[in-house]
C-alpha cells in the first residue's frame, strides 16, 4: 500500500452492510446508503488505490441483524467495512447521535494506531461524517473531501413551510447544530462533491460559507453488471444467473397476488416510506384518473415493513395514508403495496419486470437531490416521469427519456404517464436513450475516474501513476506512533532555573523520537504559550491549559474537542459563578483567566472555607471538581476535568499506556495528575501540600530542584533505558 492511496469513507449512521442492504427500512436508509457502499467498492478497484476503509456505528441491537455489530466486514482484498462503537451498541436515528460523534472520532484514532496505518485522505458523507472528517482531516493534516447529500437548511425552510414549531423541530432533528456544523464543514472542505449543479445553487446556495467552498459536480454511478437493459434476458445466447430468475420469480408472484389483471403494463414506484417522497400524490394521480387505471397497474415498494404498528412516526403515517388513499379511490386489484424486496436481486428484476411489460417508473418527490432510482431504471430501460425539482432535471436533459412533472399537480403526473404508455414509439425511444445515456455518463468507472482526477490537486507528495500522497500533519501521525509520554507543569517544575531547563531541553531534543512532551498547567493556553517561549522552551506536542479544563495541539493550532465534549456534561458555569458569588471571602479572578470549562477565584486559606463550599455546591446539586492550590488559587471546573483526567484522557485516546506516562509536578494543583496510576515524580521545590504523597509506591520525591528533577525521574524510572538515551547531570 505504501505507494497507493488510502482512502477513508465514512457514513456513521450503522444500517449499513454489503450484502443484503436493507434499503427502506427507516429514514436512514435510503438509496444514500448504495451510493456510499457502491461508490467505495468502486474506488477500492481503481490501480491507484491500495485500500478503502468505509466506517460506520457498531450496533449489537437484537432487533437488527447481527450483521452490524461485526467490526471489521471484509468485502475484498482492497475493501472493508469498520464498525466503530459510540454512545452504546443500540440503534440511534441519525439526528440524535451529535453528543457521540467525538467518541466516534477518539475510537477512530485508537483504531488507526492499532492498524499502524493512517490515511491519505478522508471522505465524510452526511453532516455527521463531514464533522468526523473535518476533525481527522485536522489531526492528521489529509484532505477532508464532503458529499452532503441532504442538508439541514433545505430541511429546515420545509419543516417550517409544513408549520412545524420551530422548538418541536430542533428537539427532534438538532436543525441548529447540525447547520451550525454545516457551516464549518462548507468553510474546511478542501473539496464538496455534488451530484447536480442545482445542488450547488439551492442547497449549498442557502449558507453564509457558500462561496467559501470548492465544488465539484460529479453524477453517482451505477452497477452496470446488476442494472442491465431488459432485454440481454431475452436473447438466448445469454448466460442464466439462477439467482436473477428466482428473483424475477419471487417478484412476479408478489406482484400477481395483487393484481386481477396481472398482464397490463406496470407503474412502478420504489422509494422510502417518507412524506417528502409524495407517494400519496403518485396515488391520487392514479386514483384520480380511471383511463389510466384501464390502461395499466401501480406498483409502489416503499421500503421494508412486517408491522405497521411497530414503526417510527413518519413511516407510520406515510404506510397509513397509502392504505386509505387505496381505499378511498377503491384502488384493489390494480395497486400493489408488497411489504419487502431484496436490493441485490430483486430490485433490478423490478426494473426488467416494468421495462418486458412496457411500463413506467416514476419518482416524484417534492424534492430530490439526485435521484439514483431514476438512473437505475433508465439502465433497465424503462422510460421515467420525475418530479421537475433537483437532480431529475440534470438526468433528463442528459438521457431525454422521460417527462418532468409539478409533483404537486395530480394531473400533469398521470397525463405524463399516459402519454408515455399510450405511444408505443415514444416509450421504445425514452428506453433506449436512458440504456445508452447511463452506460456513458453514469457507470461507477466514469465515477471514478473523475473523483481521482478531481482530487490530485489536494494531495503532496509523489506516488503511483503520478498520483500524490498526503504529507502526515505531525500531530495525528506523530502521536499514534508515540510509546511514552512526559508530561509536566510549567511553573516551578519546568521552568524557574533556567540552567536546568537548558540541560532539559536538550535532553528531550536527543530524545524527541521517542517520547511525546506535554505540558499540565493552571495558565490559559496563550499564556502557557508567552512564558515557554520566553524561556526558550520549543513547540510542546500536547498543552494542558486551565487546570485540564482544555487541551491543546500543536501550541493552540486545534482544541481536543473530543475532550470539551466529555466534560461539557452535566456544567453549569452560570448556576456554579452565581452559587460562588454570594461568598464574601470569594475573590473572582481578573477576566483572563476564566474559560468556558474554569471558574477562578483569589481565596485565603483559612479553616472550613473548602467545606463550607463544598456543602453550599452540594445542596445546590453541582456538578463539579474544585482544585486548590498555592494556598491561594481556588479553580471550579467540570467534574470530568482536571490535569489527572486529562492525562488519562489521552492515554487513551493516543493508546499510551499509563505505565509509561511521566507526570512531574511541584504544588496542588498537580496532586491529582501525580497520583493517576502514572508515573510521577515531585521536584525537590515542592509546595508542602504535596508532602501528602509522600510514601505513594509510584510517586518519586526527587532531590534535585526544577527540570533537573524532571531529569532525575526520568534516570529513576529508566523511562528511556531502552533508547540508549544519556544525560548530563551537574
Amino acid at each position: 500500500m505504501k505507494d497507493k492511496l488510502y482512502i477513508q469513507v465514512f457514513s456513521i449512521h450503522g444500517l449499513l452492510r454489503y450484502h443484503g442492504m436493507e434499503l427502506g427500512k427507516d429514514a436512514d436508509t435510503g438509496g444514500q446508503i448504495k451510493y456510499v457502499v457502491e461508490m467505495a467498492e468502486a474506488l477500492s478497484q481503481q490501480k491507484e488505490i491500495g485500500r478503502v476503509d468505509l466506517f460506520t456505528r457498531l450496533l449489537a441491537d437484537r432487533r437488527l441483524s447481527q450483521d452490524y455489530s461485526v467490526a471489521v466486514e471484509p468485502v475484498s482484498d482492497k475493501f472493508r467495512i469498520v464498525r466503530i462503537q459510540c454512545g452504546g451498541k443500540q440503534y440511534i436515528r441519525k439526528e440524535l447521535l451529535w453528543p457521540h460523534l467525538d467518541e466516534f472520532i477518539d475510537k477512530t484514532i485508537k483504531f488507526m494506531k492499532k492498524e499502524k496505518t493512517y490515511p491519505d485522505l478522508v471522505h465524510g458523507h452526511y453532516a455527521d461524517g463531514g464533522y468526523i472528517c473535518m476533525q481527522l482531516s485536522e489531526y492528521f493534516g489529509v484532505p477532508f473531501i464532503f458529499t452532503g447529500h441532504s442538508l439541514g437548511k433545505p430541511k429546515e425552510q420545509k419543516l417550517l413551510s409544513d408549520g412545524m414549531n420551530p422548538a418541536d423541530m430542533d428537539k427532534r432533528y438538532h436543525i441548529r447544530e447540525r447547520v451550525f456544523h454545516e457551516e464549518e464543514i462548507i468553510k474546511h472542505a478542501d473539496m464538496i462533491i455534488t451530484s447536480t449543479g442545482q445542488e450547488i445553487e439551492k442547497q449549498y446556495g442557502m449558507y453564509t460559507n457558500q462561496n467559501l467552498a470548492r465544488y465539484e459536480v460529479i453524477p453517482p454511478g451505477i452497477d452496470l453488471k446488476r442494472f442491465y437493459p431488459y432485454y440481454h434476458d431475452m436473447m438466448p445466447e445469454m448466460p442464466t444467473d439462477e439467482a436473477n430468475i428466482q428473483a424475477r420469480a419471487s417478484m412476479m408472484e408478489e406482484l400477481n397476488r395483487f393484481f386481477i389483471h396481472p398482464d397490463k403494463p406496470l407503474i412502478l414506484s420504489i422509494c422510502r416510506p417518507d412524506k417528502k417522497k409524495n407517494i400519496a400524490g403518485l396515488i391520487e394521480a392514479y386514483g384520480g384518473d380511471r383511463e389510466l387505471q384501464t390502461m395499466a397497474n401501480l406498483a409502489i415498494f416503499a421500503g421494508l415493513r412486517k408491522n405497521i404498528s411497530e414503526m417510527q412516526d413518519n413511516e407510520k403515517a406515510v404506510l397509513t395514508e397509502m392504505l386509505l388513499l387505496m381505499d378511498k379511490h377503491d384502488l384493489y386489484g390494480k395497486m400493489a403495496i408488497p411489504k419487502k424486496h431484496d436490493f441485490t436481486y430483486e430490485v433490478p428484476e423490478l426494473y426488467r419486470i416494468a421495462a418486458r411489460k412496457k411500463g413506467v417508473f416514476v419518482n416524484v418527490a417534492m424534492t430530490e437531490p439526485f435521484g439514483l432510482t431514476l438512473i437505475e431504471a433508465s439502465a433497465s430501460g424503462v422510460p421515467i416521469v420525475a418530479t421537475h425539482d433537483g437532480g431529475p432535471r440534470d438526468i433528463l436533459k442528459n438521457c431525454r427519456n422521460g417527462i418532468l412533472v409539478d409533483p404537486t399537480n395530480c394531473t400533469a403526473i398521470s397525463r405524463a404517464i399516459r402519454t408515455i404508455l399510450s405511444d408505443n414509439e415514444k416509450w421504445k425511444q425514452f428506453s433506449v436513450n436512458g440504456i445508452n445515456c447511463v452506460k456513458n455518463i453514469y457507470a461507477w468507472d466514469r465515477h471514478c475516474r473523475a473523483y481521482l482526477e478531481k482530487i490530485k490537486p489536494h494531495l503532496s507528495g509523489v506516488g503511483t501513476d503520478g498520483y500524490k500522497r498526503s504529507a502526515l500533519n505531525p500531530v495525528g501521525s506523530r502521536l499514534t506512533r508515540l510509546k511514552r509520554l512526559l508530561v509536566t507543569d510549567i511553573d516551578n517544575t519546568l521552568v524557574g532555573d533556567q540552567n536546568a531547563l537548558d540541560r532539559f531541553m536538550k535532553f528531550m531534543k536527543a530524545n524527541i523520537d521517542q517520547t511525546g512532551f506535554a505540558v499540565a498547567t493552571g495558565r490559559t493556553v496563550d499564556s502557557a504559550l508567552k512564558v515557554l517561549e520566553q524561556r526558550g522552551v520549543f513547540l510542546p506536542d500536547i498543552i494542558i491549559s486551565s487546570v485540564g479544563a482544555e487541551i491543546y495541539y500543536a501550541g493552540k493550532s486545534f482544541a481536543d474537542r473530543g475532550w470539551q465534549t466529555h466534560i461539557a456534561k452535566n456544567w453549569n458555569r452560570e448556576k456554579i459563578k452565581s452559587i460562588l458569588d454570594t461568598l464574601d471571602f470569594l475573590s473572582y479572578q481578573e477576566a483572563d483567566t476564566q474559560r468556558e470549562f474554569k471558574i477562578s477565584y483569589y481565596m485565603e486559606a483559612e479553616k472550613d472555607r473548602l467545606a463550607q463550599i463544598h456543602d453550599l455546591m452540594t445542596r445546590n446539586r453541582c456538578h463539579y471538581n474544585l482544585i486548590y492550590s498555592h494556598g491561594r488559587f481556588l479553580d471550579i471546573l467540570p467534574h470530568r476535568a482536571s490535569k489527572g483526567k486529562a492525562i488519562r484522557y489521552l492515554s487513551y485516546k493516543w493508546s499510551i499506556d499509563l505505565n509509561n506516562i511521566l507526570v512531574c509536578g511541584d504544588s496542588g494543583n498537580d496532586m491529582e495528575m501525580l497520583s493517576g496510576g502514572t508515573l510521577g515524580v515531585v521536584v525537590a521545590n515542592y509546595a508542602e501540600e504535596l508532602e501528602a504523597l509522600r510514601g505513594r509506591r509510584s510517586v518519586y520525591f526527587s532531590p534535585r530542584a526544577y527540570a533537573d528533577g524532571i531529569l532525575d525521574g526520568i534516570q529513576k524510572y529508566r523511562l528511556m533505558e531502552n533508547e540508549n538515551s544519556s544525560f548530563e547531570q551537574r
